[in-house]
């Protein structure tokens, strides 16, 4: 079982482009400096929902919800 792990350089965002791109998205409903502890545990769930059922670029348009359904759906 090889597994390769990579692991982007510090202060280098443009090597971890899905992780900025995510941040970005979440920023639409929670600004940066917004302290997340204020916020209730079921509006982090609605958001975190609406996210994960927007089509993707990098998933050749499904949505994260989409190919994490299927994938799991062979495992059985």
């Amino acid at each position: 079982n090889d597994v390769q792990f990579y692991f982007p350089e510090p202060h280098q965002p443009w090597q971890r482009g899905t992780n900025e791109n995510t941040n970005g998205l979440l920023r639409e409903y929670f600004p940066k400096k917004q302290d997340l502890t204020e916020i209730k545990p079921s509006l982090i769930r609605d958001k975190t929902l609406i996210l994960n059922q927007r089509p993707r670029k990098c998933l050749n348009w499904k949505s994260p919800f989409e190919v994490y359904f299927d994938i799991s759906l062979h495992l059985t």
